[in-house]
């Protein structure tokens, strides 16, 4: 069964349609049995994303709602949450000091980072981390994770 680890900037595509949406919307389909992963504060990331858009008129309130509730029952039964902690908090410093990630980034970094070496512990197969974010994906690759960008699937 394929893994992933879902940085909140590749996992909102699933509720508010954008370049990528299709091809987020077909990985995280449960009838895939694919197992997706999150770190803990992507529910305030996904949350915030969205209601930005809606304040900024992109998105209506509407639509806002739908994708929020969608977004929550989602949460409560597909996603796989990896909480933070202060070894990850730690890990994460040091993904800044290496590579200059802005904060948030640095803990959704660590986390995947964190679950592959438990992963490798137990001779599992790799994760795949998916960002929108270029910077965060060459990180991601530097750190020895294989990364996927969705917007490469347009």
């Amino acid at each position: 069964m394929p893994v992933y680890f879902f940085d909140t900037s590749a996992l909102v595509k699933r509720y508010v349609h954008e370049i990528g949406s299709i091809w987020v919307e077909a990985v995280t389909n449960p009838a895939t049995g694919n197992a997706i992963y999150i770190l803990s504060m992507t529910e305030v990331e996904v949350t915030s994303a969205i209601i930005r858009r809606q304040r900024g008129g992109t998105l209506s309130a509407t639509d806002a709602a739908t994708a929020l509730a969608q977004f929550r029952q989602d949460l409560a039964i597909e996603y796989n949450a990896i909480e933070v902690t202060p070894a990850l908090l730690a890990t994460a410093v040091a993904l800044v000091e290496t590579h200059g990630l802005r904060a948030y980034d640095a803990v959704q970094l660590a986390a995947a980072t964190t679950l592959q070496a438990y992963r490798a512990t137990l001779a599992l197969t790799n994760l795949l981390f998916v960002s929108a974010d270029h910077d965060l994906n060459t990180a991601a690759v530097a750190a020895g994770l294989s990364a996927e960008d969705p917007h490469m699937h347009s």
